[in-house]
């Protein structure tokens, strides 16, 4: 990274106050990498760098830094360079700032804009929370149709310097509804004379102002575009979302489905930053309901209590049983998330998963079956008790572990489905919480298949 290059070369500059030649540096750096030299230094020393920026450049840079440095860098400011700072920046970043901010600084921050630009942020943030609206900006060009290439180039060159993206324009009637998009490729390429009906095919996707922002996710991802329009109901072109915006709502998305796959709630901040008893508070709720359902694997083991003094032995195998089944069942419900989640499957597709699952297990626990046999086979030949039963043994751990690896891959497909079906997030079923539920079920399995293979004999 250019900012880790040059990081000695600025230490240097910083700690001999040479701030003429610092900012002249930094003049031609971008802001991506000004941020990111911003996130390596010192809180006291972020405000003084940030200082020697360009309004413009400074804007820019404002919006690549997290949330906190960005807090940092206002209260170091005086009140008039917030208000530059917030008067220049994208309508959806700041947006994107205030909804993070409580409703007082908010509203403080909301009396440092002009008044058009805090009528701009009043709408955004007027849509609801996690809304396709809080994430468009404004700021886009939009053309009528009778214009001709002519007066389409000399509109651009007037108005798009500001404007969030050049790449895609908008044509637009009288009244503001949206009629088609156009690339600037096809603009550039027509001759002067051409009107922009000329290039209209009217075959357009657009955006709802009240979708959910992983409507908008799936919708870049299936179109494969940089720039999507978005509409009130009545068709009105009012904003325009950009894919860097969803990007981060992907991030995010990822993120949070993560954590839940791991047992934790969802976390609000960086790992770094989050307070700790904020952490504590995320991944303890997850642990206490984890831990008071390992009890029901206790009062299955209590209530084959007889089996197993009868057999100690088979109490060596449990760890070898239920972690098997846990584990299969973590990586079904593991790739039937991520399935979901990529819309490469759907609530329909159930009965296919659940049949693929099915066979899937039995091959996989054949697998570890016939491992687990001869295992139990070399061991008996270090472990006395299981040496004159060890053809039994074996065949009770191998037939156990084909049934508690199906119900382990079944569970783990199946659970998720259920989980949507009912309105909840399929990342829910977590991966500890698959393994916890066949842990139970698996000593079941593992003592029943015991009874049968065992009786008369050990049992």
């Amino acid at each position: 990274m250019l900012s880790q290059l040059l990081q000695p070369e600025i230490r240097s500059l910083i700690d001999e106050r040479k701030l003429s030649t610092l900012k002249e540096i930094l003049s031609d750096w971008t802001p991506t990498d000004i941020a990111e030299l911003l996130s390596e230094l010192p809180e006291n020393e972020q405000a003084i760098v940030f200082r020697l920026l360009s309004n413009e450049l400074a804007t820019d840079t404002f919006e690549y830094l997290d949330f906190d440095m960005q807090m940092n860098l206002l209260k170091a400011m005086a009140k008039e360079e917030v208000a530059s700072i917030l008067n220049e920046m994208s309508p959806d970043d700041r947006t994107a700032l205030l909804e993070d901010l409580p409703s007082s600084a908010a509203r403080q921050m909301m009396m440092l804009l002009s008044a058009e630009e805090r009528a701009i942020a009043k709408t955004l943030l007027g849509y609801p929370e996690d809304s396709v609206g809080r994430l468009m900006t404004p700021d886009y060009l939009a053309v009528k149709p009778e214009w001709d290439m002519s007066e389409t180039l000399s509109y651009i060159r007037q108005n798009g310097e500001d404007k969030e993206t050049l790449n895609i324009l908008y044509v637009v009637d009288e009244k503001g509804k949206l009629l088609d998009d156009i690339k600037i490729r096809e603009i550039l390429l027509a001759p002067l004379d051409k009107k922009i009906a000329d290039l209209m095919d009217e075959n357009f996707v657009a955006l709802h102002v009240t979708d959910d922002q992983e409507t908008a996710v799936e919708i870049f991802k299936k179109y494969d575009r940089v720039a999507l329009p978005v509409v009130d109901a009545f068709g009105v072109l009012i904003g325009i979302v950009t894919v860097d915006d969803v990007l981060d709502v992907a991030e995010e998305e990822a993120t949070e489905d993560i954590h839940k796959l791991a047992g934790v709630e969802a976390l609000e901040e960086p790992y770094p930053t989050i307070p700790l008893f904020s952490m504590v508070r995320k991944r303890v709720v997850w642990l206490t309901f984890l831990f008071v359902a390992q009890m029901l694997t206790a009062i299955a083991m209590g209530f084959f209590e007889d089996e197993i003094s009868k057999a100690v032995v088979l109490s060596i195998f449990i760890p070898l049983i239920i972690s098997s089944g846990g584990n299969s069942g973590s990586q079904a419900a593991t790739l039937v998330i991520r399935a979901m989640a990529l819309g490469e499957i759907t609530l329909r597709d159930w009965w296919f998963i659940m049949r693929r699952e099915i066979f899937s297990g039995f091959m996989l626990g054949c697998i570890l079956g016939t491992i687990g046999f001869f295992i139990v086979i070399i061991l008996s030949n270090f472990i006395e008790g299981i040496y004159l039963y060890r053809t039994l043994i074996g065949l009770t751990v191998g037939c156990s572990l084909i049934g508690i690896v199906m119900w382990g891959t079944l569970s783990g497909s199946m659970l998720p489905f259920l989980l949507k079906r009912l309105g909840a997030d399929p990342a829910t079923s977590s991966a500890p919480l698959v393994a916890t539920m066949v842990d139970v079920t698996g000593l079941v399995i593992y003592f029943t298949v015991a009874l049968v293979i065992l009786s008369g004999t050990l049992l």
